[in-house]
């Protein structure tokens, strides 16, 4: 027997004859033989899957309209009676009506000549009800509630049929309500308002966005669905839109995405670049830049966000901003797009002033994306510059500007003279040169200058020169162990690239305090001049007498 559902399509009885209770027993029986059989072989599966259309179908095929979607004989069939079966087993008998009710669902059950039939068909109700928190979102209410609104907006698009969305109800309920009154949360029958997903580029479900300031420019929510997780992200957007409002940004934030996630990266040191303002920000700037075309619906442009979000913060911070990153939305800075011949998302392309484009090649993860960046940057950068610690605020800047800062300390000029050390200062120029890519910073003072520098790092029992590098945002040090040289330095140095070598503490977890003093005027030292002795009033004769 066949039924027509309100589209035209058939929906064929489920197991004719078979009660509704033998349906769900079975059912039962027979996902555990496919769990069984998916442990041991794909003999076994299919074995099960053989039973199942054997016991359900016979030798018919099994047609059956589940949100849209058909699925027929055998494999097929007993997978989806895997996706339904947790549905099917919490409905509850409704035995005086003849039928199993469940949210989204009904088995009806009905006699016909003495016999049971039943048939599954799909009800209109969404995943939420009016008592929740969550607010049933739609095209008659969107604009309203949502676009015109000054409140921050999770609205998750999701279909009543899909697994991955039944299962986030809880979580979405539970966050919905610990967010009430400060963040609100919604959710759109994107299966059923097929217009409203598609104009925000929903193409799986469930698909979150957050609505911030800039309610034309929704961010992708890509963090975890526990309550939790999006309560995190919830609260940091909100943190978000305050600063952008302190700030007087009322249009929104100037990124067209941004991670949801609660742990992800910042977009802020992504550039957002469009038709009016690529050629000033990019191709008349001094600075390196590294510009994605995405568009907003492609999975890997999601995938790639974040580290791109990390890689530019990371960039900001080493290269002082001489390298930066961009994104350019090419669905919608179509000039852009073609002017570069744009086919593919992302796309990747380098910017150098005076230079062609070049097309980025490498890796997608933040460390390749940074590796390369640096590559570009060291090529045309001078070396860093080696300064004398001349006074606290030297110190102090280099060490926290830097991710690390190589401090020596140099033998005294009477030890050595100019030639001596401007030998050391020599090396130190070219280990500096050598890893600039890295952007530390490079110091340097005399012996016995800062004695509570080098008691904080434990200097001096090595001799002189010696070496450290600190890690100021750790408070932690390493010293050169090896020889002052350009062999043992490069040894020391890439131990540290690489998170090898032993470190240490900054006694007492601070930078020490630094004493004010000359700069070396690069020559030889002095002797300091000994005050003449006058020798006139001693009486010779009684130094040798001895005393009573």
């Amino acid at each position: 027997m066949e039924q027509k559902t309100r589209g035209g399509s058939r929906v064929r009885q489920l197991v004719p004859g078979k009660s509704a209770n033998e349906v769900v027993a079975n059912g039962e029986r027979l996902h555990e033989g496919l769990s069984d059989g998916r442990a041991r072989s794909d003999g076994r599966e299919r074995s099960a899957a053989r039973s199942a259309n054997s016991f359900f179908y016979g030798d018919e095929t099994w047609l059956i309209l589940v949100g849209g979607w058909e699925a027929t004989r055998g494999e097929q069939g007993i997978k989806d009676w895997e996706n339904k079966r947790n549905e099917l087993l919490s409905w509850t008998d409704n035995s005086r009506e003849g039928r199993w009710t469940g949210r989204n669902q009904q088995l009806h059950c009905y006699k016909k000549t003495g016999a049971v039939a039943c048939v599954l068909v799909l009800s209109v109700q969404g995943l939420y009800s009016p008592s929740d928190d969550v607010v049933d979102l739609s095209p008659s209410n969107f604009d309203r509630e949502v676009m015109q609104s000054d409140s921050l907006w999770l609205v998750e698009f999701y279909a009543p049929w899909c697994g991955h969305c039944q299962r986030l109800v809880p979580d979405w309920k539970k966050a919905a309500t610990a967010l009430k009154g400060i963040v609100k949360v919604g959710a759109v029958d994107a299966d059923q308002h097929k217009s409203l997903g598609g104009q925000y580029g929903v193409r799986g479900f469930p698909t979150i966005k957050i609505f911030g300031s800039n309610k034309n420019k929704p961010e992708d929510y890509q963090g975890g669905r526990s309550s939790q997780a999006i309560v995190d992200a919830a609260i940091n957007a909100l943190r978000s839109l305050v600063k952008d409002r302190m700030a007087g940004k009322s249009g929104g934030s100037d990124q067209s995405r941004q991670s949801g996630s609660g742990g992800g990266a910042s977009k802020k040191d992504v550039v957002e670049l469009t038709d009016d303002n690529f050629d000033q920000t990019v191709l008349n700037s001094d600075d390196v830049w590294m510009v994605e075309f995405f568009a907003p619906w492609c999975g890997h442009c999601k995938n790639l966000e974040p580290e791109w979000a990390a890689a530019a913060t990371e960039l900001k911070e080493q290269t002082k901003g001489k390298v930066r990153l961009g994104a350019v939305d090419a669905t919608v800075h179509q000039v852009l797009a073609s002017r570069y011949g744009i086919r593919g998302f992302p796309t990747i392309k380098l910017f150098r002033k005076g230079e062609d484009p070049e097309d980025y090649e490498g890796g997608r993860s933040r460390s390749d994306i940074v590796a390369r960046a640096l590559d570009l940057f060291s090529e045309n950068a001078p070396p860093p510059e080696l300064l004398e610690i001349l006074n606290e605020d030297v110190l102090k800047k280099t060490c926290e500007d830097h991710q690390l800062c190589i401090i020596a300390v140099l033998p005294h000029i009477l030890d050595t003279g100019a030639s001596g050390r401007n030998g050391y200062l020599e090396v130190m120029m070219k280990m500096a040169e050598k890893y600039k890519k890295k952007m530390w910073g490079w110091l340097w003072t005399e012996a016995g200058a800062q004695m509570e520098l080098e008691t904080s790092l434990g200097i001096g029992g090595f001799g002189y020169p010696a070496m450290a590098a600190i890690n100021a945002r750790k408070m932690k040090f390493a010293l050169l162990k090896g020889s002052f040289s350009e062999t043992g330095i490069h040894e020391f140095l890439r131990d540290l690239s690489v998170g090898r070598g032993s470190t240490a503490p900054v006694g007492g977890g601070a930078l020490p305090k630094i004493n004010a003093v000359e700069p070396w005027d690069g020559k030889d030292g002095e002797l300091p001049v000994e005050d003449d002795i006058d020798l006139s009033d001693v009486e010779l004769d009684d130094l040798g007498k001895d005393e009573l």
